[in-house]
């Protein structure tokens, strides 16, 4: 998560052919030869999530919530979770799990997969000596499925140093983007712990909505992604942010899902789509809505129009919301989102465990042990039950 302007207008400077928005070459990433081809995803692994009209399901057919945390790292040139430094791996999750969430969303970058990015800020964890950034990965998810807890994958930057407006840069182009979600959909091919791809961070400024541009139209990019990956994985869930500015209408960056309604992602197979919006506080951008007469109870009327709404037709798991909890604007924010969220049924992913979040800091504090407990608090209430992933 960074600083979200209200008026970020930074238009990308590449160029992208007509045919297929194919980018710069980004050789794809490699194949790890595991998993298979697509199918007909008729039968679902055991474990795995699935969606019915706006409901995430579990193998019954109930109705279920993700309701868990980011743990951010691996996108930084640190290759691996924050924290490692101070912590166990193990202990971290441990808590993560006590403190009663299903779900971590792990962001990570595209440079996670070059040879050459070698992990660090691992000294409490002696035994991640040696490893790749990959097979940290690996080690997080199995771990987090011992535990009970499922994964969301975010791909949150082409490389390891900022955030990119689109899914694609000059020297991160689509064919890489698309090429690291196959190869990731390959490897966790009918592991549950690893319930959904959240294709790209925080679309904003050129990111454009239902236009047709193929060099802007996040629509459409998500498509490609998503039939990519349900080539291969036809079980998979498929995560899809907003964008900043949807018929001048500016909202946070990936948080604006207006289009929706006129112009829903469409996959080549239907119920494989959760939308996600990113919602932050006055303290992070003094938005115009903050400072109206009847804050803070103009934003339910704001989120239905802006985001809320998409839920009567597909999952909506709100993949970042988080505050320092240092103002009351920020206070009467977060108490009436977590109203909303227990209103409408919605899953979400606070930002963040990690304390090192230079906008929000973290549900720990700077020791990385000690939980703010009036932070916590607002959670707790609308946390929902662990989703067996056996």
């Amino acid at each position: 998560m960074a600083l979200k302007t209200l008026f970020a207008l930074v238009f990308a400077a590449c160029t992208v052919p007509a045919a297929g928005c194919q980018l710069s070459d980004g050789s794809p990433a490699g194949d790890d030869g595991s998993g298979g081809g697509g199918g007909s995803g008729s039968d679902a692994p055991s474990g795995r999530l699935r969606i019915a009209g706006p409901h995430l399901v579990d193998a019954a057919g109930a109705p279920v919530r993700l309701t868990g945390i980011n743990w951010f790292g691996f996108e930084t040139d640190t290759y691996a979770p924050h924290g490692l430094w101070l912590r166990t791996m193990d202990s971290m999750l441990d808590q993560i799990a006590q403190l009663g969430f299903n779900v971590i969303r792990v962001p990570f970058s595209s440079a996670l997969f070059d040879p050459g990015s070698t992990p660090k800020g691992l000294d409490a964890n002696p035994g991640l000596a040696g490893k790749t950034g990959p097979q940290i990965l690996d080690l997080l998810i199995e771990k987090a499925g011992a535990r009970g807890l499922r994964v969301i994958l975010d791909r949150h930057r082409p490389d390891a140093s900022a955030q990119s407006e689109l899914w694609y840069t000059p020297t991160v182009g689509e064919q890489r983007w698309i090429a690291d979600w196959v190869m990731l959909a390959r490897k966790y091919k009918g592991n549950p712990t690893v319930v959904a791809y959240d294709l790209h961070n925080e679309p904003h400024a050129s990111a454009t909505w239902g236009t047709g541009d193929l060099a802007t139209d996040w629509r459409l990019a998500a498509q490609r992604a998503g039939d990519a990956i349900l080539a291969v994985d036809p079980d998979a869930l498929i995560i899809v942010e907003g964008v900043e500015i949807y018929t001048g209408n500016y909202y946070w960056w990936g948080g604006n899902l207006r289009g929706v309604a006129g112009a829903p992602v469409q996959l080549s197979a239907p119920d494989h789509v959760i939308y996600s919006p990113h919602e932050y506080p006055a303290s992070i951008f003094a938005q115009p809505w903050f400072s109206a007469p009847t804050y803070p109870a103009n934003l339910p009327a704001l989120w239905d129009a802006t985001w809320g709404g998409v839920a009567a037709s597909a999952p909506v798991l709100i993949g970042e919301f988080g505050t320092r909890l240092q103002t009351d604007v920020d206070r009467q924010w977060l108490a009436t989102l977590a109203q909303y969220i227990a209103a409408k049924g919605l899953s979400f992913t606070y930002w963040s465990i990690n304390p090192n979040s230079g906008d929000t800091g973290g549900l720990l504090g700077d020791d990385w042990q000690t939980v703010n407990q009036d932070k916590l608090s607002y959670l707790t209430a609308i946390l929902a039950p662990k989703l067996p992933v056996r």
